[in-house]
């Protein structure tokens, strides 16, 4: 099985750059756009990147399916109505949270009804604590603002832990997604932070590419051969949970103008370690919908989870104080 994915991967990639190769050569531009399902492959994207045939790429963060909603109203929009057509720097996708929100007021009476014990914290408070308890080791579920708009939680709807556990890739895939030890987690990093952390030198806020942790960052592995899921044991960098095999990390960064909250969380995780880059999957599990897309800020994932805190706006609440909705 891992022989066949690997051979899809890698015919995919060829198909991707021989594409790419040829429209720079066709239409001599310096910038790309990438949609469409394929354009979720980080790796492929990175490579592309990597390739020079372009100076810039740029992702929809909702590639598949979703996404084209977006590309047939922009058509409608521009080609159909004639409006003018305005460039904004990064983009117009304000870091793709666009969903749903939910204010305190929401969320307090939810969480009373299903019986919470609540603690209204400031945000201040709310962001020391989160801090710390990542720097103990703890899974975080972090609830604030619009939810993402595509696959990839991205700071408003996260479970969010510390990279530097060897353990914590294999931990959170077991007690909280419930799915393979070996599924991989993504590195959230400082904006201004990533090229010390990773051989990447511009911003990638959708995570929708892949680079290589930084030289400085690794470790030395040992020179005996080890095959299979063996080499998820081998510890590859200072950040061993998010790290593949191959020294590559599937990034994301933050930047205190697109979401200003979990940057000054990042900032104070690194304040307090010296590190500032978190593992984050999405706030999914298996069977479920992501709490994110209900009609209400549920619980009912959490309580079947090892998720020790969750915050909700203004609120926290240990995870065996809440009865499922």
């Amino acid at each position: 099985d891992m022989d066949l994915a690997a051979s899809v991967q890698a015919v995919t990639e060829e198909i991707v750059l021989k594409l790419t190769r040829s429209i720079a050569t066709e239409t001599g531009m310096s910038n790309l756009c990438l949609a469409g399902g394929v354009a979720l492959n980080c790796v492929a994207n990175g490579k592309v990147l990597r390739d020079g045939s372009f100076k810039r790429i740029w992702i929809q963060p909702a590639a598949g399916d979703a996404g084209g909603a977006v590309g047939a109203a922009l058509a409608t929009y521009h080609g159909f109505l004639g409006e003018q057509r305005s460039v904004q720097e990064p983009d117009s996708m304000s870091g793709a949270y666009l969903g749903s929100v939910f204010q305190s007021g929401d969320v307090r009476d939810r969480l009373k009804a299903a019986g919470g014990r609540l603690h209204e914290l400031s945000d201040d408070e709310i962001l020391d604590r989160t801090a710390d308890a990542l720097v103990d080791g703890q899974p975080v579920g972090w609830f604030q603002g619009r939810m993402e708009f595509g696959p990839r939680a991205l700071g408003n709807r996260s479970i969010l832990s510390g990279p530097r556990n060897p353990e914590m890739q294999k931990r959170l895939n077991l007690q909280i997604k419930y799915r393979e030890s070996f599924r991989p987690f993504a590195p959230m990093v400082l904006e201004e932070d990533v090229q010390d952390w990773f051989e990447l030198d511009e911003a990638s806020p959708y995570m929708l590419l892949v680079a290589g942790v930084a030289h400085a960052r690794r470790r030395e592995v040992p020179s005996t051969r080890v095959e299979g899921l063996d080499q998820l044991k081998v510890l590859r960098s200072e950040i061993p949970a998010v790290t593949h095999v191959d020294f590559s990390a599937r990034v994301q960064t933050v930047s205190r103008e697109s979401n200003p909250k979990t940057h000054s969380l990042l900032s104070r995780f690194k304040d307090r370690t010296g590190c500032p880059v978190r593992s984050t999957p999405a706030s999914t599990f298996v069977g479920s919908l992501s709490c994110a897309r209900r009609k209400t800020p549920s619980g009912a994932s959490w309580e079947r989870s090892s998720t020790f805190w969750w915050w909700r706006t203004a609120f926290s609440t240990r995870r065996n104080r809440i009865r499922p909705f």
